[in-house]
């Protein structure tokens, strides 16, 4: 039972952070990669095609938790929920990055395991699609920022709205751009 985790959304100004944990089904998926070097029609295909034969499942830290303790230690704690939240004991964790959590089982860091290890792509995909998702849904409530494509990211579009508009409750307070707009 290998497990394979990465997470999306640590540099955003707004939106929570989310992991991904995948056990690849047996054949595999074909086409797996780095979630950023895939087109959004290709991710959209495999998130569906993982989603369909692997076991996966999805951990969150909310716009609250990084702000109380910061976007590292928020990383940390979705994937943990992810891993988590598969119920099995995995056999090894391999992790996108250079930092483990505090884990039981044994685990490894791989950086740019994204685009070398294939359970690791897989929940990159994952986790990406469903920030994305959560993006475009905050998008429609909080018009204006262009979360729908930008993502959370300090795009110029987002940050004139930021000036404009002040920050709302999915913007981090504890990252330097939303607290300066706080302050003015």
């Amino acid at each position: 039972m290998i497990v394979g985790v990465d997470e999306a959304g640590r540099g955003p100004l707004a939106g929570p952070v989310v992991a991904a944990a995948v056990v690849l089904c047996e054949e595999g998926i074909a086409g797996l990669d780095d979630s950023k070097k895939l087109s959004p029609k290709k991710r959209a295909a495999l998130e569906e095609q993982i989603k369909a034969k692997c076991r996966w499942a999805v951990g969150l830290c909310s716009v609250e938790e990084i702000d109380r303790i910061n976007i590292l230690q928020a990383t940390m704690l979705a994937m943990t929920r992810a891993v988590e939240a598969l119920a099995i004991t995995p056999s090894l964790v391999m992790v996108d990055g250079n930092r483990l959590p505090k884990w039981t089982y044994q685990a490894q860091a791989v950086v740019g395991g994204d685009a070398i290890h294939p359970c690791i792509s897989a929940a990159s995909i994952i986790a990406k699609e469903h920030r994305d998702r959560l993006m475009v849904e905050a998008d429609r409530e909080f018009p204006g920022y262009g979360w729908a494509s930008n993502k959370g990211y300090g795009a110029a579009i987002h940050m004139e709205a930021l000036r404009r508009l002040g920050p709302t409750p999915l913007h981090r307070r504890s990252f330097a751009p939303v607290a300066q707009m706080i302050l003015v």
